[in-house]
């Protein structure tokens, strides 16, 4: 007789005896026990990449979970990973918890400071150690990028078990860097350097793992906190051949269309109001301008990537099937959204000279007939980028609401929501951690408590507020120079970066979430108000400007080359030097020559 088949018996034997049926003992053995959580976070997915905000890509299980819960259209994060993986995981600001920017971009001129290392400060709490301390099982499958030193991974970071990613990425079909940045793709399991196995696709065997660790503590009957961040779509976006076939004729008519259908299906489902409009993003390219073969190669980026949302969503239902055949299902709350907004690195021409050459550096290829398989580079450029994060302006790295708005869904019986609910209440990354920890039953510790700036979203799920935050609270963010505060309806914003003017304005983001009116002339005294408000945080969290010229992807070259080559500058110094030298002798012969 199986283990689960004995405990079986055991309840029945227990409850019958005292006068209770079956389906009673099961009830009061869930009502006692604390709720199971599932955090899932997407990697770089837009706003509309999921079918419960607007998309053509079938997203079935995201779609079930947004069916039964809380679904979110007025959350923001951080506009690159780190800093919100670390606010995610902690609900405290970036500034403060040591990650205020990927470390990967961040300058030598910030380095210096300890609060700008990039890496989890380790005095802080993780989420998983307050629920570890109250009795739960807690593990991570996936992306870390919060510290590679042995204390700085996840299993010195309360989780029980772990199998994570360092890097700010790695290959989805096999054991590989993307970036020659590294030697390995710094994969650790339980705190030591791991190898993946020779079959491997990451959005599986990340739910794999994460059903082999849940599975390895079901007979002590605990609660479990389960932390997934996928690989999906971050770079190389790459995914298994028959989901990409079911994409593949969709995305011919381009991305502006693409960025319309989508704006037209999130207006349909009431998720922004009907009159409120967007702007064109100066990097979208103009798709009558493609070739036909162009064309056909770009709709294949797009099909690629459509594809790896969809296997990310698939093995999300194996994970879902296999707590409801463990009985599990019932008691668990999943949390579900992504840690920026959609990811617009590469050219829109991959196939030109120069794109040809990169993928050869980087060891890839880039060919129509393989994109996204197994030694292929996909990324899907600015234009798709545009389009993934419809209607929204911007995309990842800036503070448009196109690199900070992005999906959240919040449901579970556990919860207690008889139907589908849409909440417009602002909400932000730091309210995460809160929203778990109010949803287990656990409490901060008074350390913590003092720096966490986050709230729970909890009485908005359970419908017994609408909004989180009031008309007059206000919430600072900064990373690499971009920079907004919200208070209310309203979103100062100041966008930096050679696409942007770096100038201040202001937006109503509830009535125009597309950003397309600035209300700085209109509502001048709301507009020094909130500034005011946000040079008030940036003195709170001692927040470092950014050196004359900052671009955040010339410094991650930078940095990507002294990490590489750490005495690339002094190999350099020296050959200079050398050169001055037999310079300096050669005119001093010269000048003896013609005396």
């Amino acid at each position: 007789m199986t283990f689960a088949a004995k405990h079986a018996v055991l309840i029945l034997s227990a409850f019958l005896a005292s006068g209770l049926s079956y389906s009673q003992a099961e009830h009061v053995d869930q009502q006692d026990r604390q709720p199971n959580i599932v955090l899932i976070l997407a990697d770089d997915l837009g706003f509309s990449d999921t079918a419960p905000y607007g998309s053509e890509v079938d997203t079935p299980n995201i779609s079930a979970l947004a069916d039964m819960g809380v679904q979110f259209t007025n959350y923001h994060t951080a506009a690159t990973c780190a800093p919100s993986r670390a606010m995610l995981l902690t609900g405290v600001d970036s500034h403060r918890n040591g990650v205020p920017n990927i470390p990967e971009t961040i300058p030598p001129e910030q380095k210096r400071f300890p609060h700008y290392q990039g890496t989890l400060d380790p005095k802080i709490d993780t989420v998983a150690n307050i629920l570890n301390s109250v009795g739960y099982h807690t593990y991570i499958a996936g992306k870390w990028h919060l510290g590679n030193a042995p204390e700085q991974l996840p299993s010195q970071r309360g989780f029980d078990r772990s199998f994570a990613l360092g890097a700010t990425g790695a290959d989805n079909w096999e054991d590989r860097p993307y970036l020659p940045i590294s030697d390995r793709a710094e994969w650790f399991a339980d705190g030591k350097a791991a190898k993946l196995p020779e079959k491997f696709y990451s959005s599986e065997f990340l739910v794999d793992k994460t059903i082999e660790f849940i599975d390895s503590n079901a007979q002590d009957k605990k609660p479990f906190f389960a932390y997934i961040p996928f690989q999906a779509v971050h770079i190389p976006v790459q995914a298994p051949q028959e989901f990409i076939d079911k994409y593949d004729e969709l995305y011919r008519d381009g991305w502006q269309a693409l960025r319309e259908t989508r704006q037209a299906k999130l207006k349909a489902l009431g998720l922004i109001p009907n009159d409120s409009n967007m702007v064109r993003m100066s990097t979208m390219g103009h798709w009558d301008a493609q070739t036909e073969e162009q064309k056909r190669y770009q709709a294949k980026r797009m099909a690629v990537y459509a594809g790896m949302i969809d296997a990310m969503d698939f093995h999300i239902g194996r994970l879902i099937t296999h707590l409801k055949s463990i009985g599990e299902f019932d008691n668990t709350v999943f949390i579900f959204t992504s840690d920026n907004g959609s990811e617009a690195t590469g050219e829109n021409n991959a196939r030109d000279l120069y794109g040809r050459l990169v993928m050869k550096f980087l060891g890839y290829r880039n060919d129509y007939e393989t994109l996204g398989l197994k030694g292929s580079m996909n990324v899907i450029g600015p234009s798709f980028a545009s389009a993934a994060a419809s209607p929204l302006a911007y995309y990842k790295f800036y503070a448009g609401e196109g690199g900070m708005r992005v999906p959240l869904i919040i449901a579970g019986k556990p919860l207690q929501r008889s139907e589908k609910t849409v909440s417009n209440s602002f909400s932000f990354v730091t309210d995460i951690t809160p929203t778990i920890i109010d949803i287990a039953g656990a409490e901060f510790s008074s350390k913590s408590k003092e720096l966490v700036s986050g709230r729970s979203l909890l009485p908005v799920v359970k419908g017994d507020i609408e909004h989180t935050y009031g008309p007059n609270d206000s919430i600072g963010y900064e990373l690499g120079g971009n920079a907004a505060l919200f208070r209310g309806d309203y979103k100062l914003v100041k966008v930096s970066g050679k696409i942007a003017d770096d100038q201040w304005h202001l937006y109503n983001i509830v009535n125009d979430p597309g950003e397309t009116v600035d209300l700085r002339a209109t509502l001048p005294e709301r507009y020094a108000l909130m500034l005011n408000e946000y040079k008030q945080y940036a003195k709170d969290n001692n927040v470092l400007d950014m050196p004359a010229g900052y671009d955040h992807e010339r410094q991650g070259i930078i940095n990507g080359i002294n990490t590489r080559l750490p005495n690339l500058r002094l190999y350099v110094s020296i050959i200079g030097g050398v050169l001055i030298l037999f310079a300096l002798i050669t005119i001093v012969r010269a000048r003896r020559r013609y005396k």
